[in-house]
């Protein structure tokens, strides 16, 4: 068996082109269910807006080096995870947060801001702390990264349809309300059928490496996860707004992650094993949080909250 650094995940171009098709649909649905007072609420939520970015583009990827010094896994493995914690959050975590209790607003909100700050602090992220990775910054050095290739991929992919996604929820709110569900469950649906072909069309490479991986994803995840938390604790946030930012900051979209693994790094295989496992594990575990929460009252008050953004 090949070190896993040493393999490449098959994925085709004509492949590849409709992945990166399916993030661009799953982007433009997320913008359908995001208004512009998304953006303004965040003004009146600045404490816990600054909370959020925080922990998601600082603190989580701060972590995740640190837990790979941890563990020492292999250079791609290495960089793989924190691949994944640069990843801005997806949508699922709106429906999460709403199945918690959680304040589905401050959710939204956080959804759509920071998959706008990603476009530029997701590549700038990942190069400083994989370049300062002391085992995975050589691997890094020969795969050649281009921080600015990457924002314009990123551009295309999350901020080319985000915007056009806002500017028709503005423009057509009729048509938007009637099509946003399903534009949002199709475009889900659609990421998820692509990360288990990604897995299937390499199988025995999943179960080969799988095992090199796992623990890092649980663990990885459930750090993120406490990130969230601690964080929004340390901060006096309240209960409603700490389970919004905690699983804000536990769900990572790895199906973009899969996309530049295979568009800048030819499916390097811990990076690939890593985004695809990380995939499943994260919203088995977010599902699991969120269905704990949704049997506990919010803190602070008498009855269950829920907000709708």
């Amino acid at each position: 068996m090949l070190p896993v650094d040493e393999i490449r995940l098959n994925f085709n171009p004509a492949s590849l082109a409709v992945l990166n098709a399916v993030l661009a649909f799953l982007m433009f649905g997320i913008a359908l269910d995001t208004r512009l007072d998304d953006f303004r609420r965040v003004l009146r939520m600045p404490l816990a807006f600054a909370v959020g970015i925080g922990a998601q583009f600082v603190a989580l990827p701060a972590i995740t080096f640190a837990l790979t010094l941890a563990l020492q896994p292999g250079p791609s493995i290495a960089l793989g995870m924190i691949l994944v914690a640069c990843c801005p959050p997806g949508n699922v975590s709106n429906l999460l947060t709403h199945r918690a209790n959680g304040n589905v607003a401050l959710s939204v909100s956080m959804t759509a801001v920071s998959n706008a700050i990603a476009i530029v602090a997701m590549p700038l992220n990942f190069a400083f702390w994989g370049g300062i990775h002391p085992t995975a910054a050589p691997l890094l050095r020969t795969i050649a990264l281009d921080p600015l290739d990457m924002v314009g991929h990123i551009l295309l992919i999350i901020g080319l349809p985000f915007v056009l996604g806002l500017w028709l929820a503005h423009r057509w709110p009729a048509w938007t309300l009637r099509f946003k569900r399903p534009v949002r469950i199709l475009s889900f649906l659609a990421l998820i059928g692509f990360i288990v072909g990604a897995i299937a069309g390499n199988w025995r490479y999943f179960l080969d490496y799988v095992g090199l991986v796992l623990l890092a994803v649980v663990l990885h995840d459930a750090l993120a996860f406490a990130t969230g938390y601690t964080i929004s604790r340390l901060a006096g946030l309240p209960d409603y707004d700490r389970r919004a930012l905690t699983i804000e900051v536990g769900i990572r979209n790895a199906g973009l992650g899969l996309v530049l693994i295979f568009s800048f790094f030819g499916g390097l295989g811990g990076m690939a094993v890593v985004a695809g496992v990380w995939g499943f594990w994260d919203i088995i575990a977010g599902l699991i949080l969120a269905d704990w929460w949704a049997r506990r009252p919010v803190q602070g008050t008498t009855t269950t909250v829920r907000e709708t953004a």
